[in-house]
């Protein structure tokens, strides 16, 4: 692996440099927040530095909005369209089970679909 393209959640100091120490190149979006203190954090404010040369280029630019639009698009799908919200199952293993096996059946009817040429489910057409 040898980028990383993330959303703001994922956006911390500490993430930043072990990525950097790994010579991943990070590309993830920056939460609002105030003025940042770098004393003594020499190493942190050189990685989140890059990390926001690089989203404000061309190219981070247009890595976060294809995230937004494919990764993004397809978890609200399963979330919204799927049922997923309300979900009730007792213990987080048994959601994390039921998430796999939602996400997976939702990119295997897509591959199918772009295999076969449809741009549509069936029932939609």
């Amino acid at each position: 692996m040898s980028e990383l393209v993330g959303d703001k959640r994922y956006h911390s100091k500490l993430t930043t440099i072990d990525c950097a120490k790994l010579k991943i190149r990070t590309y993830t979006a920056e939460p609002q927040r105030g003025e940042q203190q770098w004393k003594g954090e020499r190493e942190a404010r050189d990685a989140v530095q890059a990390n926001r040369r690089r989203i404000n280029g061309e190219r981070g630019k247009r890595l976060l909005q294809n995230r937004g639009e494919f990764i993004e698009r397809s978890l609200a799908h399963c979330y919204e369209t799927g049922a997923m919200r309300r979900l009730h199952l007792r213990g987080r293993e048994n959601v994390s089970k039921r998430v796999l096996i939602h996400a997976a059946g939702f990119n295997l009817g897509l591959m199918l679909r772009v295999s076969h040429g449809l741009k549509q489910p069936p029932g939609l057409t």
